[in-house]
C-alpha cells in the first residue's frame, strides 16, 4: 500500500487487514472459477472506501474448484502475521448461496462472547460479510446462479496463533480473520482496546458481575505466584486503564479490582489513567509529594527524586521510617481516581505490589471485590 498516516511525527505506511486478505483471496478465486480464465491481480474496495490492488498468488486451477492466496501486508504495524499467506478455495456446490468456513490454520471459536458463535471459523462478522459481498459481485458478473463454497485457510495460522491472543480467548486451532475497516493503521491504540473488549464481553457472558484486571504480565505473574490466583482469572488490559473501566460499565460489571506493580499503578494517583511512558513518567514526582505531606525530611525527598526504579524509593522511604504512612496516601490516592472514572454504577479498587516488598497497598474494598470475584 502506498497509503500513509502520521504518528508521533513519525510518517507510518498503513496495510491491509487479514479480513482483505479473505475476502480478495476469494474474490480472485470465484472469478477463475466461473470465467476459467487467470487472474494475476484482484481490485478490492475496502469498507474505509481505500480501493487495493492486489498480487494475486498461489493459484491452483481445475475444473471444480480453484485455490488462491494473498500475502498480508500490516503496513508498518508490527503484526505477527505481516507476510503469511491468507488462502481462499472456492468450489461449486449442488446447494444454493455461499457458505463460508475457515480451514487449515484458522480457529475455531470454543468460548461464549467472541463475534462468532461457538464452534464456528473465527472469521469476524465484516471479514465475512467482504467475503459475501465481494463473490456475490463475481456472480452477478458471471451470471452465475448456483452455489458456492469458500474455504479461507492460513498454512501458518496455528503456528502463529501461539503468538497471539486467541488461545487465551478460546479460539484454538489458528489464527483469527479479521478487521473492520479492512486496513491496518499502524500501532492502533483502537485494535488493543477492541481486543480488551472482547476479552471482558466473554467474561460477562459467561456470568461474571466482578473482574480481575492488571495491566500486564507483571501483574498475571503476581496474582498466580503470590497470591494463588490463576493467571487465567484476570484480564490484561495494558496501559489503558481508564478504558478498561469504561468498559467494564458499558458492559453492564459490578465491579473491577485493579492489580498491579507500583511502578504502573503510582501514575493513577497522579491522575494518568493511560499509563504509557509516552505520555509521561510521574512516577518519582508522586512519590515524592505524598512523602512529603506524610513527613518525610527534604533530604530524603530529594534522594527519592533521583531513583529510577520505585523498589529503590520503597527502601528510602523504609529508611525515613514513613513507608507505611506514604504508600497509605498512595494507594487512597489511587482509589479515589479509580472511582472516579468507574463512576456511581461500578465499584472499584485497587491492589498495588512491588516485586521486592510484595503487597504494598490495598484500597478498602480490594478484599470484597476479589472474594466476589473468586466467588464467581
Amino acid at each position: 500500500m502506498d497509503e500513509f498516516i502520521v504518528k508521533n511525527g513519525k510518517r507510518l505506511r498503513m496495510g491491509y487487514t487479514t479480513g482483505s486478505c479473505a475476502a480478495a483471496a476469494a474474490k480472485a478465486a470465484a472469478w477463475m472459477l466461473l470465467t476459467g480464465k487467470r487472474q494475476e491481480q484482484i481490485a478490492l474496495l475496502t469498507p474505509k472506501g481505500i480501493s487495493l490492488q492486489l498480487p494475486v498468488l498461489e493459484i491452483r486451477m481445475d475444473e471444480t474448484q480453484v485455490a488462491c492466496a494473498i500475502e498480508k501486508d500490516g503496513g508498518d504495524d508490527p503484526d505477527v502475521t505481516k507476510g503469511t499467506l491468507i488462502f481462499a478455495t472456492v468450489t461449486k456446490t449442488d446447494h444454493p448461496g455461499i457458505c463460508i468456513d475457515g480451514g487449515q490454520g484458522i480457529g475455531r471459536v470454543t468460548k461464549r462472547g467472541l463475534d462468532q458463535p461457538m464452534g464456528n471459523a473465527a472469521i469476524n462478522s465484516v471479514p465475512r460479510q467482504m467475503i459475501r459481498e465481494n463473490v456475490e459481485e463475481i456472480c452477478r458478473l458471471t451470471d452465475y446462479h448456483g452455489g458456492l463454497s469458500v474455504i479461507i485457510s492460513a498454512p501458518e495460522g496455528e503456528r502463529l496463533a501461539r503468538k497471539t491472543f486467541n488461545p487465551r480467548l478460546g479460539i484454538t486451532g489458528g489464527i483469527s480473520i479479521l478487521g473492520t475497516t479492512g486496513i491496518v493503521e499502524p500501532m492502533s491504540e483502537k485494535a488493543l482496546i477492541d481486543t480488551i473488549r472482547v476479552e471482558l464481553r466473554q467474561r460477562k457472558e459467561s456470568g461474571a458481575d466482578y473482574v480481575l484486571l492488571t495491566p500486564g504480565n507483571y501483574g498475571a505473574d503476581f496474582t498466580r505466584l503470590r497470591m494463588g490466583i490463576d493467571g487465567g482469572t484476570a484480564v490484561q488490559v495494558s496501559n489503558f486503564i481508564g478504558d478498561g473501566l469504561d468498559l467494564c460499565n458499558d458492559l453492564g460489571f459490578k465491579g473491577a479490582l485493579l492489580i498491579g506493580h507500583i511502578g504502573k499503578l503510582v501514575k493513577i494517583a497522579g491522575g494518568m489513567l493511560n499509563t504509557h511512558s509516552k505520555y509521561g513518567d510521574c512516577r518519582m514526582e508522586i512519590l515524592a509529594a505524598h512523602a512529603g505531606a506524610a513527613g518525610v525530611p527534604a533530604d530524603k525527598i530529594r534522594e527519592l527524586l533521583t531513583c529510577v526504579t520505585c523498589d529503590d524509593a520503597l527502601r528510602i522511604l523504609a529508611e525515613a521510617g514513613l513507608y507505611e504512612e506514604t504508600l497509605l496516601r498512595v494507594t487512597q490516592c489511587v482509589g479515589r481516581h479509580l472511582q472516579h472514572r468507574g463512576g456511581d454504577q461500578l465499584q472499584t479498587g485497587a491492589i498495588l505490589f512491588s516485586k521486592e516488598y510484595g503487597i504494598v497497598g490495598k484500597t478498602p474494598d480490594a478484599d470484597e471485590l476479589l472474594n466476589n470475584i473468586l466467588e464467581g
